[in-house]
């Protein structure tokens, strides 16, 4: 039994009531949090919150909304006008003036209510993203369905090759905003993801694409291998990823393996990614005509035996559209060379009549040719003028001394 010292009675009745708020907190089933613990709990890393949020596109879009954080994503959704926008929110210190100034005047336009709040509030909003400042509430945006069974057949002609990045299961945030502004810069036709076990498109993937996401158009299919089987029908070709050689996927693999250094693209082709940790599945990888991979430069360890899903895309993208520049060039090259001798006729050496109109001008070898040897005829004389030229001189100065040392005796 508890026993309290001899005390006052109003000293006893306050000692027992704290001791038994003690005892009693102490029993309850929810701990008391220290004060410096209290608030929302951290996340574990930034952007694991999106990694949890793999179901919501099947969530209805009623009442729900994301905060859009960065300045270039917020002005580009304002520009593109795909999302229901709630408000702007501003960073009161600098929203008078700038970039800010503009995007304000930008959501007034569109009907948009603008809000000053102080950056205290505008980081517990993005959850302490950086936001440059900027910040808008909007409905989420969705990527859009892909139409099964749409007859897309392949493009005739080296200038008119299409290139599709397919992505499965892209899991991370930030990789998939990277890899969405890459295709965007580089001029990828399309961009289709595995809506099974992908990242949803979040205000961190817009971040990471510098706002790219609200601009381009993104696909999702819930049938990736039929996807791949009726674009192989019509004539694609299926490009597949792998890790470098030497890797356990790319040693149990029946399919031709190329550097992407290699490959040559001569059709259209869908470049198929896989999850960053696992890869492309054996599912997809069987239905790729080719493995594509990426050479490393070392003799490298087991843990560190790949590239990040954005650093491979960048690298496989620019290695194989560099090929359409090159290529248009050097069709433009072959064009040019048979329009001059499909122009060239037994008449051709024959005065034109004065009046006469004459079409453009094109590159042919002949005519070059006999410049050519104009430039050189001309080259020619002028060496030897050069030659008299300094053998008269010499023939001079000879003459002078002669002279002045006959005079001089």
């Amino acid at each position: 039994m508890l026993r309290l010292p001899a005390r006052s009675g109003a000293a006893a009745r306050r000692a027992f009531a704290f001791l038994s708020a003690r005892l009693l907190s102490r029993n309850s089933s929810s701990p008391r949090r220290p004060p410096w613990k209290a608030g929302p709990r951290p996340e574990a890393r930034p952007g694991g919150a999106e990694l949890l949020r793999l179901r919501e596109d099947d969530l209805p879009l009623v009442g729900r909304q994301e905060v859009l954080f960065g300045l270039a994503p917020c002005a580009l959704a304002l520009r593109a006008s795909r999302r229901n926008m709630a408000r702007l929110l501003l960073h009161e210190g600098g929203a008078g003036h700038g970039a800010r100034a503009e995007l304000a005047r930008a959501a007034e336009a569109l009907g948009v209510p603008v809000q000053l709040m102080r950056r205290r509030e505008l980081d517990a909003l993005c959850r302490g993203q950086v936001h440059q400042g900027v910040c808008m509430e909007v409905a989420p945006l969705l990527p859009k369905a892909w139409p099964e069974g749409r007859e897309d057949g392949p493009a005739e002609g080296p200038a008119a090759r299409r290139l599709w990045l397919i992505l499965q299961e892209i899991q991370d945030p930030r990789n998939l905003g990277a890899v969405l502004r890459t295709a965007h810069f580089l001029g990828v036709d399309k961009v289709i993801t595995s809506r099974r076990n992908s990242c949803p498109l979040t205000p961190v993937v817009s971040k990471a694409s510098a706002g790219v996401m609200e601009v381009m158009d993104v696909f999702a299919t819930d049938d990736l291998p039929g996807l791949l089987k009726a674009k192989a029908q019509q004539g694609w070709l299926v490009a597949g990823t792998v890790g470098c050689p030497g890797s356990g996927i790319a040693q149990c693999s029946n399919i031709p393996i190329a550097s992407c250094v290699e490959f040559l693209w001569d059709r259209s082709t869908l470049l198929v990614l896989g999850n960053e940790g696992s890869g492309l599945s054996h599912e997809v990888r069987s239905l790729c005509h080719v493995l594509l991979t990426i050479r490393p430069g070392r003799e490298l360890t087991p843990e560190v035996e790949s590239l990040n899903v954005s650093v491979a895309a960048g690298i496989l993208l620019h290695s194989i559209i560099s090929q359409r520049k090159g290529q248009e060039d050097l069709l433009d090259k072959e064009t040019s060379v048979v329009v001059g001798d499909s122009q060239e006729s037994p008449a051709s050496s024959e005065e034109p009549e004065a009046g006469a109109s004459q079409g453009p001008r094109v590159w042919a070898p002949a005519a070059d040719a006999e410049a050519g040897s104009g430039r050189e005829r001309l080259l020619g004389g002028l060496i030897a003028l050069l030659g008299i030229c300094s053998l008269l001189g010499c023939l001079c100065a000879h003459g002078c001394i002669c002279l002045w040392s006959f005079f001089s005796t």
